[in-house]
């Protein structure tokens, strides 16, 4: 057990390093942030501050030296210098990160443990392409295999006409067919270092452009129905990688049940209404995770609750959410405003 005064590491200085340095804060623990970007939101919340790049294995190691354990927030670190970090410090494993990291292999271990994503192929050339397209159909989508989020690095092809005059982008890709699905929902659960796994109620997740929009709860019946066999893989996922922490795993609602979309080895945006919306919130619970402490109650505590994201000039709204009785308003210390950009989120708790 890692007491309260003792120093998690954070690998990545986003939103979700941010909030966690928060809960770890109300705990008693000082967060250390690495990160390559000097312009840190995470980093102004934290005691203390790397900025270092990712493959910088002797920085890697100070930070890690300088730490009680250490976790991430960001799936996109290179697994390979995290060598630096001695095993049974980081947690999750790096294994998580490797599977997570590429998402025909994320898609493959999916399967391993009785899962069922999205028709795939592995895409590394024009004519892997084609013949992708040709077996799997139109309408379609070509995704990087590793990085790429909120709809980055992503492509909708609607016809074969449409990979034809394609020009892609020399970095290994994957082609997935589209899926006819009632909802979109995610499980988020969090596993201790026991093998205990909680679970939080799983949201109805809506996406524009790629980007999470929304998550509410209660969700419709459609979702409701397939949580418990998608609760029933995910922890199978987390048991195989030997996991501890908050593992967040995206699915499809469908008529023949849930579709695995893909997981993140972390904190979820889908679960930032646990802050004021369950007795304990996904950031807690995951400190509570990796410093080996008891894990915290996940029961929602309202009837209704919806979480929004605040995306580019939507920030400009702050004051306006802030006069909404039940709305609980985050904001990540984002200065620039653009298109696309999580400038932070709001929670309503209704009755």
């Amino acid at each position: 057990m890692i007491l309260p005064g003792a120093t998690i590491g954070i690998l990545g200085g986003g939103q979700l390093g941010r909030m966690l340095a928060i809960a770890a804060a109300q705990l008693g623990y000082r967060c250390h942030a690495y990160d390559p970007n000097p312009d840190s939101g995470a980093a102004e919340v934290c005691a203390e501050f790397t900025c270092a790049p990712w493959i910088d294995r002797n920085a890697l190691g100070l930070f890690a030296a300088a730490c009680d354990v250490v976790t991430f927030e960001f799936e996109n670190v290179l697994a390979g210098p995290l060598a630096a970090i001695p095993p049974g410090k980081l947690w999750p494993p790096s294994k998580a990160l490797e599977v997570a990291q590429d998402r025909c292999n994320e898609k493959a271990f999916a399967e391993s443990s009785g899962g069922r994503p999205a028709p795939y192929v592995a895409v590394d050339s024009a004519e892997d392409l084609a013949r992708a397209v040709e077996r799997i159909g139109t309408p379609g989508i070509l995704k990087t295999r590793r990085e790429g989020y909120d709809g980055k690095g992503q492509w909708r092809i609607d016809s074969p006409r449409d990979a034809e005059g394609l020009r892609l982008p020399g970095t290994n890709l994957v082609y997935e067919g589209f899926i006819d699905f009632a909802a979109e929902f995610s499980v988020i659960l969090v596993r201790g270092a026991d093998g205990e796994v909680r679970f939080w109620d799983s949201p109805h997740n809506v996406h524009r452009s790629g980007i999470l929009t929304t998550s509410t709860l209660p969700a419709p019946s459609a979702v409701v129905e397939q949580v418990p066999a998608a609760r029933a893989l995910a922890a199978k996922i987390a048991e195989a990688l030997d996991y501890v922490g908050v593992m967040t795993c995206e699915f499809f609602a469908t008529g023949t049940g849930p579709v695995f979309n893909e997981m993140a080895p972390r904190v979820h945006n889908s679960g930032h209404w646990t802050i004021e919306g369950a007795e304990t919130s996904q950031f807690e619970n995951h400190v509570r995770a990796i410093c080996g402490l008891p894990l915290g109650d996940t029961r929602t505590v309202a009837p209704r609750v919806a979480m929004e994201n605040l995306i580019g000039r939507d920030v400009e709204r702050a004051a306006q959410i802030l006069a909404e009785p039940g709305a609980h308003l985050h904001l990540y210390g984002k200065a620039e405003a653009r298109d696309g950009r999580k400038m932070g989120h709001v929670t309503r708790i209704g009755r």
